[in-house]
């Protein structure tokens, strides 16, 4: 492809010119510059300003502006997504922040309690400090990149360790509270591609953070053109984890270095490079504006394969029809439904969990109800210590209720597609909640 036709594919994939709006983000400081807010409840909005001590806030205009139904506040999805709820925190931890709050306590001492409650909520699940952090030949740590599964490792670059807003659920919240302990990040390209280097079995580069679309597009490039090298031949697919496309649609359009980026996924796909934009949505409504339909032409266009992921979770979306038209309209888009994840045992899940058997429920039947093109999107998934692991539904075996299990993807890569059984328990919302079916003392990976 030469050089004039990608702005040509451009110009046709944008139906009608649509206005940029300049990107306006607020934060925890900025919640009573939100003028929707303060039609609510004082109570509500004293609420927010607690949990936004402890967890990440961030928004942008965008989303206030055509995402949320302002009339269905509080119970507006979006609302939900992105906006801080009193329930997040556990009433003991709400009540110490509080009350800290009211009696305008020294700043030490809020930062203390702060750090107390949040090492309660599990900052790190599934092993991620412990175990996906690679070493080099010296035995140094590579942090900033995870190697969890045999074929795919992930980069967090530190220019891309914030979102263009925050889900109120994210697993990654520690990231973004400002403690160098918790965070994860690398700005080090040589380390990344020196890996790379030496792992010929690795064929996927996950692109990661955060959100590698709040990067400029010269310090993505970096650590991608590179890739076109002959010594990377063997890494067939570069991944980019994105909500960009949900919450601030306007990356692909007109940003001032939007062309540039697609310029650079476009030399990757013409250089044989798979590129797989790793879109997390999750409800119907962030795939409904103009901005974004256009947003995902322009993507298109460039030779990017846009697939859809995102957690089921109380309050957003745990109704199988959500599920259902969402789907339906990312296959009538030409995106991919990719992953159906569980709610991650991090941060405010008690808030946002929902029981195993009650997420398989709404997996079967949203899925009944799309066809074959749709039907992609795998799960219920959680992403636990040992590997992706799908419940494949709940039966009956020899008078005992079970849930029948397997490994989408594992540690061990001879775990993959292995059938195994787990009591059923009605009130289970995580894996490490499960036990062995048929009297077993062990799982049989836990050998």
């Amino acid at each position: 492809m030469n050089a004039h036709v990608l702005p040509r594919l451009l110009e046709s994939a944008t139906p009608a010119p649509i206005a940029h709006p300049s990107f306006k983000v607020y934060t925890a400081r900025d919640l009573d510059r939100i003028a929707p807010l303060r039609r609510l409840p004082k109570d509500l909005r004293f609420a927010m300003q607690v949990v936004s001590c402890v967890l990440p806030f961030r928004v942008n205009q965008y989303v206030i502006d055509e995402l949320i139904d302002w009339d269905n506040v509080p119970d507006d999805p979006i609302f939900q997504l992105t906006f801080p709820q009193q329930g997040m925190l556990e009433e003991r931890h709400f009540d110490l922040i509080a009350d800290l709050i009211r009696g305008e306590a020294d700043p030490a001492l809020m930062q203390e309690a702060v750090a107390r409650v949040r090492a309660d909520l599990n900052p790190h699940p599934a092993g991620q400090m412990q175990l996906n952090i690679p070493t080099d030949e010296a035995g140094n740590r590579l942090f900033g990149i995870q190697h969890k599964y045999r074929e795919t490792v992930l980069f967090f670059p530190s220019q891309g360790q914030t979102c263009h807003a925050y889900c109120t659920f994210c697993f990654r919240w520690a990231q973004f509270v400002g403690d160098k302990a918790l965070r994860m990040a690398s700005s080090e390209s040589a380390t990344l591609l020196g890996y790379l280097e030496s792992h010929p079995e690795v064929t996927d580069l996950l692109i990661t953070g955060g959100d590698p679309m709040v990067m400029k597009a010269r310090h993505l490039a970096a650590y991608l053109e590179p890739l076109l090298a002959p010594e990377f031949e063997h890494i067939q697919t570069v991944r980019i984890g994105t909500k960009a496309l949900s919450f601030w649609p306007h990356r692909f359009l007109g940003e001032p270095d939007a062309d540039d980026l697609l310029r650079l996924f476009e030399r990757l796909h013409r250089a044989g490079k798979h590129v797989a934009l790793m879109a997390h949505f999750n409800h119907w409504r962030e795939l409904e504006t103009p901005a974004v339909r256009q947003a995902i032409a322009r993507l298109q266009a460039c030779g990017a394969l846009i697939r859809c992921q995102g957690p089921l979770v109380a309050h957003i979306n745990d109704d199988p029809e959500v599920w259902r038209r969402m789907w339906n309209t990312q296959v009538s888009l030409g995106l991919v439904p990719y992953y159906l994840f569980v709610e991650r045992d991090t941060g405010a899940r008690n808030y946002f969990e929902v029981p195993l058997v009650r997420a398989w429920e709404i997996y079967r039947e949203a899925i009944q109800g799309v066809s074959g093109l749709a039907r992609t999107a795998r799960g219920p998934s959680m992403s636990a210590l040992p590997g992706k692991v799908e419940i494949q539904g709940v039966t009956t075996v020899a008078g005992e209720p079970v849930f029948v299990l397997r490994f989408i993807q594992a540690r061990n890569p001879d775990w993959v597609q292995r059938p195994f059984f787990a009591r059923f328990d009605p009130d289970a919302t995580w894996f490490d909640q499960l036990r062995p079916a048929f009297g077993a003392d062990k799982f049989f990976f836990e050998s």
